[in-house]
């Protein structure tokens, strides 16, 4: 068994990833220690100071990209939790902005409002916030309160919404990066926390596969891991624009339709993009390659459906008849 120590309270200033040493300061009493380690893992988060040291080794990539939106939090207590279902994510999708609410264990829900930045300082300056809710989420006011919308909401800060992409996750095997340190992401298909899970699966997975070989393993992570890394933080960009837009569409609507009746008669051959990211163990990568084996499939059967309609259609004006 390992010992493990937890230090709270500190926050790593510098360190030295080829010597294996970093420097820790105590945010109490400002007093910096010393540590030397044979491996160093950063799961400091999105604005990792282990990544920053990282990226001025040669040739590592990184890329930080803002989205034009961001969020606030809102909550509707437990009382008036009780008149929404329990048991299921609530979405008012509104084209281009959206607000979802998330129920928690006491009958409460957590609320959160994304919106373009500029969206929520037109709303700040004219002080319309209960105007905008009654227009746009009519309702969700009684759910909310008026006091919640009116003299909270313009107290809270609007924050910032990151996707963040760096390769190699490691350096030699002295130091390796997991969860929003390697690989953030916006929160739209709730994978955030899951996806850093997945991280410390994988890197179990990979030392038993090559005997507690850190060598061999934490090179192995960058290349088994970074393809999925990738293809979960663009699904979650997409899943924005799903929930806050295509839901909307009939053929959005058609498309779901057609993916659960097929779930429900073939689970295990036809498995929608949603249950196969989200209630699965499937790599993220898989998902994506099935979701376009099955866009091929029903694109096929439309145009076969097509051309046998303009046959069909052909056939009974233009065939000759008859007359006996």
């Amino acid at each position: 068994k390992f010992k493990v120590k937890t230090y709270f309270e500190y926050e790593l200033i510098d360190a030295d990833i080829k010597k294996g040493t970093t420097q820790f300061k105590n945010l109490q009493t400002n007093e910096v220690i010393e540590k030397s380690s044979n491996l160093i893992i950063g799961a400091d988060g999105a604005h990792s100071t282990l990544r920053y040291i990282m990226q001025k080794q040669h040739r590592f990539s990184f890329s930080q990209n803002y989205i034009d939106h961001g969020y606030v939090e809102l909550s509707i207590e437990s009382k008036k939790g009780k008149l929404l279902r329990p048991n299921v994510f609530h979405i008012w999708p509104r084209r281009t902005f959206l607000m979802i609410a998330i129920p928690n264990q006491d009958d409460s829900f957590t609320v959160t409002l994304f919106m373009s930045i500029d969206k929520f300082n037109e709303v700040r300056y004219s002080n319309s916030y209960l105007e905008f809710f009654e227009e746009n989420f009519p309702d969700a006011v009684n759910l909310l309160g008026v006091e919640q919308i009116t003299q909270e909401l313009p107290l809270k800060r609007c924050r910032n919404l990151v996707s963040i992409y760096s390769d190699p996750y490691n350096f030699e095997d002295k130091v390796m990066l997991i969860g929003d340190a390697a690989h953030a992401m916006v929160p739209f298909y709730g994978q955030g926390m899951n996806a850093g899970f997945e991280d410390c699966t994988i890197l179990n997975e990979l030392l038993d596969l090559h005997n507690n070989d850190f060598s061999k393993a934490i090179p192995d992570f960058t290349r088994v891991r970074n393809e999925d890394a990738r293809c979960i933080c663009e699904l979650a960009m997409y899943n924005y624009k799903e929930m806050s837009n295509y839901c909307m569409n009939k053929s959005f609507r058609l498309r779901k339709f057609v993916d659960e009746f097929l779930y429900s008669i073939m689970p295990k051959v036809w498995i929608p993009l949603y249950v196969s990211v989200t209630f699965s163990d499937m790599e993220y990568k898989k998902c994506v390659d099935n979701r376009e084996w099955q866009n091929q499939i029903i694109q096929k059967v439309l145009l076969v459906m097509g051309v046998l309609g303009v046959m069909l259609s052909w056939f009974y004006y233009y065939s000759p008849t008859i007359d006996i």
